[in-house]
């Protein structure tokens, strides 16, 4: 009975020293584990979990076990056969201990924020490790892809709960007024762009002319380690994202295909484009805005008939608003390349027209 009460008081002391020194939480789990002589865990509710074994192998990320203790976080001990006596003791003095930890500082439960650990995963100038230890301390999978999408706009904050409502694991970070959002098991990004473009514009109609956001970009599902080249796509995918009628508020690039490449121009590149000036031109007044965006509807729908339904004009109106376009701009959408051209000038003013509206967030950000 002696030897089990001085085991207790050895637990206690144990942790009351770990709570009065420096340490953060991934020193507390390691020490804890070292000390059960099995592994330890804890989840926290944002979904990061931290896992040691006896010898201080950081080990992969995986559910509580139905015994775990407590919560904010919860803590467990993977012993495998008979329970030791202090073992009850051991995880009430290692929650206490890892909430005391966390009450030190705004950085977190495993001593770096989550935002922080993100930008690691996105850095590709950090060691693989790195950003392997981070993926993991972030509840992320290393083994399974990820995919990263880029959201800007006043309507940001919602625009990300719309996201991690839809999908199970999602980490989001602010990056200057761009924020990054890094989802897992989200099935396909086609399908999952479509569903959230949907959500955002119920939750933000679109308007003839530019609304303020949100909008969203979305990089291809890679492999975990290459995060950084999945938020690269999704940020150029981003300047084709828009709060107007006929555009998208969030882009796929898988979608883009040959037209990424547009978005690679710079803002004044674009704007510098002849055809994009002279649509800028027309536009500038209430009856060419409005002739504009008849024929972009068009160039989006296909046929008369359908741009005048979706417009709810008849289709001779829709007929001659495109017929302004084309004495301004020299096309005949009867033919082919015209089209081709139309819809080419179109895209490119919608892209400088989405990153007017992003560099306007910028401002205001500012």
């Amino acid at each position: 009975m002696g030897d089990i009460a001085t085991d207790l008081l050895r637990v206690v002391e144990y942790f009351d020293d770990l709570a009065e020194s420096d340490a953060n939480a991934d020193t507390v789990l390691r020490a804890a584990a070292a000390l059960a002589e099995c592994p330890a865990g804890a989840r926290w509710p944002s979904g990061t979990v931290i896992r040691y074994d006896a010898a201080g192998r950081l080990l992969a990320a995986a559910p509580p076990p139905a015994a775990a203790f407590g919560s904010d976080p919860q803590v467990w001990l993977e012993r495998a056969g008979t329970v030791r006596a202090f073992d009850e003791v051991l995880v009430a003095r290692l929650r206490h201990c890892l909430r005391v930890t966390a009450r030190r500082g705004a950085a977190g439960p495993t001593g770096l924020a989550d935002p922080a650990l993100l930008e690691v995963v996105l850095s590709e100038e950090q060691r693989r490790a790195d950003r392997v230890r981070a993926l993991r301390l972030l509840g992320v999978d290393p083994a399974r892809p990820i995919c990263l999408l880029a959201v800007s706009g006043p309507g940001t904050a919602a625009a990300v709960r719309i996201i991690a409502e839809r999908v199970a694991l999602v980490r989001s970070t602010v990056l200057g007024t761009t924020t990054a959002v890094l989802v897992q098991d989200c099935g396909s990004c086609r399908e999952l762009s479509d569903v959230l473009d949907t959500a955002v514009v119920q939750a933000f109609p679109a308007a003839r002319r530019p609304a303020e956001g949100p909008w969203v970009g979305m990089g291809e599902q890679l492999p975990a380690l290459a995060a950084a080249t999945s938020w690269e796509q999704a940020r150029r995918a981003l300047r084709f994202a828009s709060s107007t009628w006929h555009g998208r508020r969030v882009v796929a690039f898988e979608r883009l295909g040959a037209l990424a490449l547009l978005g690679e121009l710079p803002l004044e590149r674009l704007l510098g484009a002849p055809d994009v000036v002279r649509l800028n031109d027309f536009a500038s007044t209430e009856a060419g805005a409005l002739a504009v965006d008849t024929l972009e509807a068009f160039c989006v729908f296909g046929s008369l008939r359908r741009t005048a339904e979706e417009l709810h004009l008849h289709h001779s109106t829709v007929a001659a608003r495109i017929g302004q376009v084309e004495a301004v701009m020299g096309w005949q959408m009867s033919e082919a390349l015209d089209r081709f051209m139309a819809t080419l000038s179109l895209m490119m003013r919608r892209i400088a027209l989405s990153s007017a509206e992003l560099s306007a967030d910028t401002e205001r950000a500012g």
